[in-house]
């Protein structure tokens, strides 16, 4: 771009401009900077990301354009931006090292989590600024192939303290957050919206683009049209006569304004010689702006480079090193004014001169755009790509090929097969309407047995994935009778599965509902084998709910032993099947299990990137804190898990959340949120967010002694046995049916916790047994069982329930008249109460002291208290002896960031080094 034509493309930008001058010197200063300019068609997002690059002289500058014809290509946009600085890729830890090489193609490997890949690119942007600041510039992002949108994303949301801008220019609406697509990954961060010209700065620029004078009222019409569109008012004039302008600008069948600007651009190109038009198409094609392949495939047509001139001279495109059209609707414009024929000419000539051996995927995609009808040897080529891609991560480009696969196949066999891997990558992608289409097209064709019975399996996945609950019951059930006499594996997960989907409808299938889905589980085949973990598992849920509780307990003991002890061989399993065994344990009263698993599943999710997963193992790790009375460290792993969510577009109840405001006793607001996501949870089919609902704020009531509201609300609970929620429900049901005077309904409660608890067998099963008993019991047996359910919740890990025995037992010695051993209890009970932040049921203690004349000490405010969520837990692990790498990579935040936030720990808690962190966090 020349000065003057940079200078008229900046007129009337001055506030945009200073907002980059601003961005680079944050940059500069070590304070990370992303910016989205958004904007229409033509309104000069380029031109400021070219007035960008031009002040970043004191910076390094890595650049990517996203292409239309690339969208389907993984990596694609990623490695524009990242392939200059690869050089530094031995200096990231092996895993994010790895990761990026397999994403590249550069080794071959498993697939790269997605997650892993971006934290690898945070990395490896961090180790080049460490150098000189880096600018990184993004244009049309909406263009981006999606896993290279995704990650972008992801890197600039957990940029802070590094010296690295990243800009992103984005075609979009400019009328609010509502008219942005659903798929743009890039919403929520910083942004700057383009608009038009103001109207003295577009009647100056409109001026300069047309020679000689305007009419007034032509040039006021053109104005109102454009909308102060600084293209528009370049480009529109061009080609037309004054009788033209004057005559209507806009005609009744007038397209959006991106229409029409590339409309002027068809003109112009419709008026340049054959031979320029067939090399713009060839350029157009050819997505990534490869100088020599365009020369070498010009010269097939019998056209030299030089046919470029007149397009050059027009100002429609630039061929240097690389070939860049003025804009993207020049190239759009170029490829549309082709016909079919000559387009299919040109892919196919793009085609053979590609090389196979270094960019077969594209190559592919060439013959595919090429192909005239049905062609086995192109759709075998795409399903190689599709192969390529999956290894690499690249599940939408793997999607995309296998798509183009399935229509160029000839053979129904083949075409049906096809279409059945190409719903499956099409759901991984996130496009489960799209998958479901091509579920259709699948079961046009000839599938054998077990693919109609995978088909089934796939379907029922897609509706619990949109709709978890009773939709896919039937669904997941004859897919499991399918596969049972085919692959014997695959149909004991589908019914697992089916099982899955009843208990997470809960109360909208019924007991009786879920006792069939468990009568029909049990037909599922036997292991050929040694059973896994999950055959095991399998076994034990079907014994739960077709025998009850007591039967099933001991299988599934075995089954959560089995995800226990081979720790190497069962990690992913432990991941994939948490969302059932973790509320099973809850269920067996197994706080060990509880805590292995949950560390196992965080560590596992960690060291492999899983970031899909990891915001669910958090959020169960931090109630696994919650019941060992560790709520600071829970409320650092909820807001991570929030903030994971908010990252990855994860959907998630918030079970723990609601759980620490249920303990802390926040009462305001609290059943109504509850309310909320309980409706919300309906609207999927998912029934048994209302018993846990009813259960947290029965807890709630209790806390702060309202127990008649807590045995009414309980009761909604104990409608239903919802896994790992009825046991809890129970304990609330006694203590407020004893304390409210409703002793029938506080009995009944204590013979259904007599059941399960037996079976269970555990320290803390039997501990919260032998606190309810008590309650009901009279005088010595009483004692004796408060005594009991302190020494066995003693040896358990659930400190709060320990705190609330104390509390318990100390209530009913001050009713006894024993005042001195009344006050140790509740001292006890207070110490550990308010030293967790269970303020409701600390305050319960603290008026019982006050009765016996007792004065209670404020609590201590913790050294730890004044740092954020995320601060407490760079300062525990770095506390433990965790580096700043190791820290950033378990967090997903770069080295120099978790330096930052160290600076500010150090500062808040009066410390000058690590190994002081441990004593300032565990406070006074």
């Amino acid at each position: 771009m020349s000065d003057g034509a940079r200078r008229r493309g900046l007129r009337g930008r001055r506030r945009e401009c200073e907002a980059l001058d601003r961005l680079l010197a944050d940059a500069g200063a070590g304070r990370s900077r992303v910016l989205v300019l958004r904007g229409e068609a033509g309104v000069g997002k380029s031109a400021l990301l070219e007035y960008l690059v031009q002040r970043a002289v004191a910076s390094r500058v890595a650049r990517a354009v996203g292409v239309e014809a690339e969208m389907e290509m993984a990596f694609a946009g990623l490695h524009q931006l990242c392939a200059p600085m690869l050089e530094h890729l031995d200096r990231l830890p092996s895993p994010q090292r790895d990761a990026l090489c397999v994403a590249f193609g550069l080794s071959a490997g498993s697939p790269p989590d997605r997650f892993l890949v971006g934290l690898a690119v945070l990395s490896l942007l961090a180790e080049v600024a460490e150098g000189q600041p880096l600018v990184c510039v993004v244009d049309d992002a909406q263009w981006l192939d999606d896993v290279s949108a995704r990650t972008l994303a992801f890197v600039a949301r957990r940029l802070l303290a590094e010296r690295v801008a990243m800009v992103f220019a984005v075609r979009g609406a400019t009328l609010g957050p509502a008219a942005v697509a659903d798929d743009d990954h890039l919403v929520g961060l910083p942004e700057l919206v383009i608009s038009g010209l103001r109207d003295d700065d577009a009647r100056a620029l409109l001026e300069s683009a047309v020679p000689g004078r305007l009419d007034e009222r032509v040039r006021d019409r053109i104005l109102a049209e454009t909308r102060g569109n600084p293209l528009a008012l370049l480009e529109l004039p061009q080609g037309l006569s004054a009788a033209e302008l004057a005559g209507g600008f806009v005609r009744p069948d007038a397209r959006p304004l991106a229409g029409r600007i590339e409309q002027s651009f068809l003109r112009r190109i419709g008026a340049l010689p054959v031979t320029t038009q067939r090399l713009l198409l060839v350029a157009a094609a050819e997505p990534v702006g490869d100088a020599p392949l365009l020369g070498r495939v010009v010269e097939r047509f019998g056209i030299g480079l030089g046919a470029a001139a007149p397009a050059e001279a027009a100002g429609l495109v630039e061929i240097g090193a690389r070939v860049r059209f003025r804009h993207p609707l020049v190239r759009s414009a170029a490829y549309r004014a082709a016909d079919p024929q000559d387009r299919r000419e040109v892919h196919r000539a793009l085609a053979e001169a590609t090389d196979p051996g270094s960019d077969p995927d594209r190559r592919a995609w060439h013959r595919a755009h090429a192909a005239v009808g049905p062609d086995e040897a192109v759709a075998a080529e795409l399903e190689r790509s599709a192969d390529r891609a999956q290894g690499r991560g690249g599940v939408a480009a793997a999607s995309a090929f296998l798509r183009r696969a399935t229509e160029l196949t000839p053979d129904p066999v083949r075409r049906g097969a096809r279409a059945l891997a190409a719903a499956r990558t099409t759901f991984e992608a996130g496009a489960p309407d799209a998958a479901l289409d091509l579920l259709a097209a699948a079961e046009m064709g000839p599938l054998d047995e077990l693919r109609r019975a995978r088909l089934a399996r796939l379907r029922g996945q897609i509706v619990y994935a949109r709709r978890r609950g009773g939709d896919a019951l039937p669904l997941l059930l004859d897919a499991a009778d399918r596969l049972q006499r085919v692959d014997a594996g695959q149909a004991r997960e589908a019914y697992l599965e089916a099982v899955g989907a009843a208990v997470f409808a809960g109360r909208l299938v019924g007991r009786s509902g879920l006792r069939e889905v468990a009568e029909a589980a049990r037909a599922a085949p036997r292991p050929v084998r040694s059973p896994r973990p999950v055959d095991l598992l399998l076994d034990g849920v079907v014994t739960l709910f077709t025998e009850g509780y007591a039967g099933g307990a001991a299988p599934l003991k075995r089954a959560l032993e089995a995800f226990r002890r081979d720790v190497g061989g069962t990690a992913d399993e432990v991941m994939r099947w948490l969302w059932l065994t973790w509320p099973i344990a809850a269920d067996l009263w197994d706080d060990t299990t509880w805590q292995e698993l949950t560390t196992l599943a965080v560590g596992r999710a960690r060291a492999s990137g899983a970031l899909n997963f990891l915001p669910l193992a958090v959020s169960y790790r931090a109630a696994v804190h919650l019941h060992s009375g560790e709520f600071d460290a829970a409320s650092a792993l909820i807001e991570e898990s929030d903030a994971l969510t908010e990252l990855t577009g994860i959907t998630m109840l918030g079970y723990s959340p609601a759980l620490l405001v249920a303990w802390r006793g926040e009462d305001a607001g609290h059943p109504a949120w509850l309310d909320a996501k309980t409706r919300e949870a309906l609207t999927w089919g998912e029934g048994r967010p209302r018993g846990a609902a009813a259960y947290l704020t029965a807890l709630m009531h209790n806390g702060w002694g309202r127990y008649q509201a807590a045995l009414a609300v309980a009761g909604l609970a104990y409608e239903h046995e919802d896994l790992g929620v009825f046991g809890f429900t129970l304990l609330e049901l006694v203590e407020a049916g004893a304390r409210a005077g409703d002793v029938g309904a506080a009995a009944t409660a204590l013979r259904r916790l007599e059941e399960r608890t037996a079976a269970a067998g555990t320290d803390w099963a039997l501990g919260v047994l032998a606190r309810s008993r008590a309650l009901l019991a009279p005088g010595d047996a009483a004692e004796v069982l408060y005594r009991e359910a302190v020494e066995r919740l003693g040896r358990s890990s659930v400190a709060v329930h320990l705190a609330r025995t104390h509390l318990v037992y100390g209530e009913w010695l001050r009713r006894e008249g024993r005042r001195r051993e009344a006050g140790r209890h509740l001292r006890t009970a207070h110490e550990m109460l308010d030293g967790f932040g269970a303020t409701a049921f600390a305050e319960r203690a603290r008026r019982e002291l006050v009765a016996i004349g007792e004065s209670v000490r404020r609590r201590s405010a913790k050294a730890a208290g004044a740092l954020t969520a995320q601060e407490a837990q760079i300062a525990r692990l770095a506390g433990e002896g965790r580096t700043n790498p190791e820290i950033g990579a378990e967090l997903f935040i770069s080295p120099r960031t978790v330096e930052w936030h160290l600076h500010k720990v150090f500062a808040k808690l009066g410390v000058d080094s690590r190994g002081k962190l441990r004593a300032a966090l565990s406070g006074p």
